[in-house]
C-alpha cells in the first residue's frame, strides 16, 4: 500500500521519539514512510520531499525536530499537505523550549499543528484522526482506541473505590 503519512525527522538521534508515531500508525494499519530530512543539511531533499508529498499520496506529514526546529515549518511552507510538528528536546536544546516555540510560533498562512514536547505518539494519533475523517476503517479503530482508554480509567476508579486510595501505591 502507498504511504498515507510521512514521518520525517532532522536526525537519527530523533528516532527514539519519532518511532512512537510509527508505532501508533502501525497499530491503526495506516501505511507510512519514515526517513531523515535535515532542513539545514539537506535543504534540497527537504524541498523535493515537501513538493512531491501530495502527488505521492501523502495525506499528512509528521515532522520532528530539535533545537531551532525549522523542519516542520519549512515543509509546511512548501506543501498544502497538513504538517504536524513534534518538538524534540535535543542535546543542544534549551529544555526543549527552543523547539516548542520554533514550531508553535508559525506566521499566519503557514500553519503547523504542534504537539507537546517529545509527543510523537500524539502526532501519530492526530494523523490517524485526520485520515479517519475519510477512512471509515481508521475511524472505527480510533473509536475502539478511545473506548479502551475510557474503560481503563473506569477500571482504575473501581479499584480505588473497592481497595481505597492508600492501597494503590504499595
Amino acid at each position: 500500500m502507498k504511504p498515507q503519512v510521512g514521518i520525517i525527522m532532522g536526525s537519527d538521534s530523533d528516532l527514539p521519539i519519532m518511532q512512537n508515531a510509527a508505532e501508533v500508525l502501525k497499530s491503526f494499519d495506516i501505511p507510512f514512510e519514515l526517513t531523515i530530512i535535515s532542513a539545514h543539511r539537506t535543504p534540497n531533499r527537504m524541498v523535493e520531499y515537501a513538493q512531491t508529498a501530495k502527488e505521492r499520496g501523502l495525506k499528512v506529514i509528521i515532522a520532528g525536530a530539535g533545537g531551532a526546529a525549522h523542519l516542520p515549518g519549512m515543509v509546511a511552507s512548501l506543501t498544502t499537505t497538513p504538517v504536524i510538528g513534534v518538538p524534540i528536546k535535543s542535546s543542544n536544546s534549551i529544555d526543549g523550549w527552543d523547539s516548542v516555540l520554533s514550531i508553535l510560533q508559525m506566521p499566519n498562512g503557514v500553519p503547523v499543528a504542534t504537539v507537546a514536547l517529545n509527543a510523537a505518539k500524539n502526532a501519530g494519533i492526530l494523523a490517524a484522526e485526520i485520515i479517519g475523517t475519510f477512512d471509515e476503517n481508521v475511524s472505527e479503530k480510533l473509536i475502539a482506541y478511545k473506548t479502551s482508554m475510557n474503560d481503563e480509567v473506569l477500571d482504575k476508579v473501581k479499584n480505588i473505590k473497592s481497595q481505597g486510595w492508600n492501597n494503590q501505591f504499595d
